[in-house]
């Protein structure tokens, strides 16, 4: 039996590097297939988080997905074989998750699509995130219809001029997620914050962020890379919440770029 058959973890390909890809808020991993493609020299293992009962369970999750590799990775070292640097990219909530893995000194380098150290804010803060009476909205609303609530939350995931191009059509379908995956979501971009952290992730971190973005404000992207040690900033001028979507090759060639600046 393969030692992740029982994990949340899905193996795509075997090559040098390594890529553990943690989704936004509602969102399938299969958003991310497109960008996936454009990069056969990765290793992509995926994190399900989507039938999370709990916060708890999906910051787990993560955690543990993130340990199974380090512990394969050593194991494949002893015996004289290497899959290379471990990156961890994430989007939205995705990323919240992924700098606090890497506030633990699990990876070697993050790269974050519309990413924010702290998704509420204060009134004086509203250009690097939402008030928090806005998710306790979405969560009262989920529990009386979840379906409103996801679809109102795609619909400021895009720009007007991005909606009458089409992107918002290639997003997978709704309804991917459980109730209980949603409201631990939810419940993760209420309370948890890697602000007071960012000084002590020392990896390179590449940020990726629209300046349309009405979710994560492409002031919280500014924010990381003040922050942050080793970040720099790819700032997609006219995009939304959904930066890589429609711009997966710009997207790779710029992740490509930085790569070997660094490896």
């Amino acid at each position: 039996m393969n030692a992740l058959d029982n994990n949340p973890l899905q193996i795509e390909q075997e090559t040098s590097g390594t890529i553990l890809w943690l989704t936004g808020w509602s969102m399938p991993d299969t958003v991310f297939d497109h960008l996936r493609l454009l990069l056969p020299d990765f290793r992509h293992i995926s994190v399900d988080y989507s039938v999370a009962d709990s916060p708890e369970e999906m910051l787990s999750l993560t955690e543990t997905a993130v340990k199974n590799m380090l512990f394969i990775e050593g194991s494949a070292c002893r015996e004289g074989v290497s899959h290379g640097p471990l990156l961890i990219s994430g989007w939205s909530l995705g990323g919240l998750l992924a700098l606090r893995l890497a506030a633990k000194g699990y990876v070697d380098g993050l790269v974050l699509f519309g990413a924010t150290a702290r998704f509420t804010r204060s009134k004086e803060e509203f250009d690097r995130g939402l008030a928090d009476a806005y998710v306790r909205q979405m969560i009262r609303g989920i529990l009386k219809d979840r379906h409103a609530v996801e679809a109102n939350f795609r619909k400021i995931m895009f720009t007007e001029q991005e909606w009458e191009a089409g992107l918002a059509e290639r997003l997978p379908q709704m309804g991917s997620w459980t109730t209980q995956a949603l409201l631990a979501g939810l419940q993760i971009l209420r309370s948890k914050e890697c602000l007071s952290q960012l000084p002590n992730i020392n990896c390179p971190v590449l940020l990726i962020h629209g300046t349309e973005d009405m979710i994560c404000p492409h002031g919280a992207g500014l924010e990381l890379m003040t922050q942050l040690p080793q970040a720099k900033l790819i700032t997609l001028t006219g995009f939304g919440h959904v930066p890589f979507l429609g711009n997966e090759i710009h997207v790779a060639d710029e992740w490509r770029r930085w790569w070997h600046e660094h490896w």
